[in-house]
């Protein structure tokens, strides 16, 4: 009974400490709206009805659907009709291992996904069977390999590690990615193969109930993302990019009722995990260039459901969906730019079609506008990429939506001040053209950097104080290596280095006091916590305020001890100048903007950073620029102020 009782506060302890920092609320309100699993047998929609485009052979109902992109989706087809199909070897497996590349495996790999997403659009598209064969070809290959998903995935398995072990069957993004695209390309074309051999539909319908259906049931609480474990744990995208990808599977190819109910229900427990995790804010952890597969992929899977329950299961009310849709606009800075923080890039997917049906869902005016400003009609809406194949469910529902894009009112108005109280970020903008984002946090996020207390700012839409972003994922930016990354360190983001100590990683290195006020644009955060003992720092408060020509910024310190002086950085875009003692001087394209300092506080110097690393340089060209702030004289306590403005 002693023990027992002991296991028991453990237990509690550890939820109490989880909870606060994760922002789990048991809300479930996916399993509130579906009651039971007898109550989705009498609403899933099993004749396909919901399916929300024509069938293969409705020739009118493809042309019309497809209007002026049918040509476009053949010549993509043509192009591929003599790919040679790529093996993907044991070494490209192994070279993730021996140097940490991803590439090596996903390079082949990514290419057959592009080549057979291009040929069964193209066939859909012409309806004639002349792509046919090729497809055979490529559903053939991916029905042969050792495993659908990616090298730097394996770890997953709970034996070999590194090459795909043929008695295990993981579901990882690409698996359920590739799986989803498989069901679709059954779903179309499984009566056109079985004219060619009925063994091919047979062979491809096995292997996504053997790499999918199968393992997704058999035993939830042990695949991490589904979050179906005793005791809740952190979620994150991959939980709805996984599940939106496997609803599909299980709604295209399982044709038994109540597995395909069971299926359901367990899917929508999983995605209420997701959904219990978020803040009611709406927050993304992120980062906007997340949302599009966290909070997007959510969407995703929620529109499936409701489709395939004709609307019976809908939860697009509820408060925090709209407040998770919101964020994508709210964070918007205009000119493809966005407020970027953790993994996330600064360039903006824009995918107005995805925030156009959210939004409308919901009722969001601001998201379903700033689509239609983006609105692009040559936009294709079934691309492929390199990495998944293309997302058809989605592609099919952007083609029901463009219409309703040309005739939507295009406008985007940055919101004067939005807080995030439980996600701990703030944003504010000014009629000058100032947009301005900082955030507090923990630095044990998802795709977290140690940046608690860090900013971003544009001016004009423009970039102006910069978050870097996030290289090309290896090995190591998801090991013991990660914060040995430049990207990933404070001392790279817009924060002090104090007695020349950095920021740490991990939860319990966060922020504190965080004050929000919008009526005087303001917002403040104790950062001393998210640096380990060794600053001997007791309080570093920093305060921003967005003035009607000036973002102020102050830092309020209090130390234990003096080891070094104390160093306060500056990401920029563009190439800084010292102008005169206290100001420097740097463009934003269409004008100057100048940082200003106390001259007797601080010794400033300029460090050129060379991106050779395609994923930042694309973002930002060959260079950044790092200002580093160092003071002059050593205080235990003091302030510091700089002032950010156009002139």
């Amino acid at each position: 009974m002693k023990n027992i009782s002991i296991k028991l506060i453990l237990l509690v302890w550890c939820l109490a400490l989880q909870f606060p920092v994760f922002g789990f609320t048991q809300r479930n309100l996916l399993q509130k709206a579906g009651v039971s699993v007898d109550s989705l047998k009498k609403v899933l929609i099993v004749d396909y009805s919901w399916v929300p485009c024509p069938d293969y052979d409705d020739r009118d109902g493809w042309d019309n659907f497809l209007g002026d992109k049918k040509e476009y989706c053949i010549g993509q087809g043509e192009e591929c009709l003599d790919y040679k199909w790529q093996i993907i070897l044991a070494t490209d497996y192994l070279e993730y291992q021996r140097s940490g590349s991803r590439d090596a495996m996903q390079t082949p790999y990514g290419e057959n996904n592009d080549a057979l997403s291009k040929l069964v659009i193209a066939e859909l598209a012409e309806g004639k069977g002349r792509f046919i064969d090729q497809i055979i070809n490529g559903v053939y290959q991916y029905c042969q390999m050792a495993s659908w998903a990616v090298s730097a995935h394996l770890n997953m398995q709970k034996f070999d590690k590194v090459l795909p072990y043929y008695k295990e069957n993981i579901i990882d993004l690409q698996v359920a990615d590739v799986g989803a695209f498989l069901s679709w390309t059954y779903y179309f074309l499984h009566k056109e193969f079985d004219k060619v051999n009925p063994v091919i539909s047979d062979y491809l319908r096995a292997e996504i109930t053997r790499r999918v259906l199968d393992p997704y049931m058999a035993n939830p609480s042990m695949i991490g993302w589904m979050a179906l474990g005793r005791v809740p744990r952190m979620v994150n995208n991959w939980n709805t990019w996984c599940n939106s990808n496997v609803l599909q599977c299980f709604l295209l190819v399982e044709d038994d009722k109540d597995k395909l109910a069971a299926a359901v229900w367990q899917s929508m427990q999983s995605v209420d995990q997701f959904i219990n995790f978020n803040h009611e804010d709406g927050a993304c952890a992120e980062g906007p260039s997340y949302w599009g597969v966290a909070a997007g992929k959510m969407f995703d899977y929620l529109d499936l459901l409701s489709l395939a329950t004709g609307g019976k299961i809908s939860i697009f009310s509820e408060p925090i969906i709209k407040n998770l849709g919101e964020y994508i606009s709210n964070t918007y800075a205009g000119n493809k730019w966005t407020v970027n923080f953790s993994d996330a890039s600064a360039k903006s997917a824009e995918d107005f079609y995805l925030w156009y049906r959210f939004g409308k869902a919901v009722n969001s005016l601001e998201m379903v506008h700033l689509a239609a400003l983006l609105y692009n009609p040559d936009i294709y809406p079934f691309k492929s990429n390199k990495r998944q194949c293309a997302d058809i469910f989605k592609g099919l529902r952007a083609m029901n939506v463009r219409g309703e894009l040309l005739v939507c009112k295009p406008e985007h108005r940055f919101k004067p001040y939005v807080a995030y109280p439980q996600s701990e970020m703030c944003l504010m903008s000014n009629n000058a053209g100032y947009f301005f984002a900082a955030k507090g946090g923990n630095n044990g996020e998802s795709h977290n950097h140690n940046d608690v207390g860090s900013f971003v700012l544009y001016i004009d839409s423009k970039p102006v104080i910069i978050d870097a972003g996030v290289g090309t994922y290896t090995r190591q930016t998801f090991g013991p290596e990660r914060y040995t990354i430049w990207t990933m360190r404070s001392d790279y983001h817009n924060l002090p280095i104090v007695n020349g100590i950095v920021q740490k990683d991990g939860k319990e290195y966060r922020a504190g006091k965080l004050i929000f006020n919008e009526k005087k644009k303001f917002f403040s955060v104790d950062i001393a916590s998210a640096y380990p003992d060794e600053a001997q720092l007791k309080k570093w408060e920093r305060s921003y305020r967005l003035e009607k020509d000036k973002l102020r910024i102050i830092d309020s310190f209090v130390l234990n001890e003096i080891l070094l002086n104390n160093e306060v950085i500056f990401m920029l875009p563009t190439f800084p100048q010292i102008v005169s003692p206290g100001k420097i001087m740097f463009d934003n394209a269409d004008g100057k903007v100048f940082l200003q300092y106390e001259t007797r506080q601080f010794e400033p110097t300029v460090e050129i950073i060379t991106l050779d690393d395609t994923k930042l340089s694309t973002v930002w060209g060959k260079t950044i620029y790092r200002v580093i702030l160092k003071s002059i004289q050593p205080m235990l306590s003091g302030t510091y102020t700089y002032t950010i403005s156009k002139k």
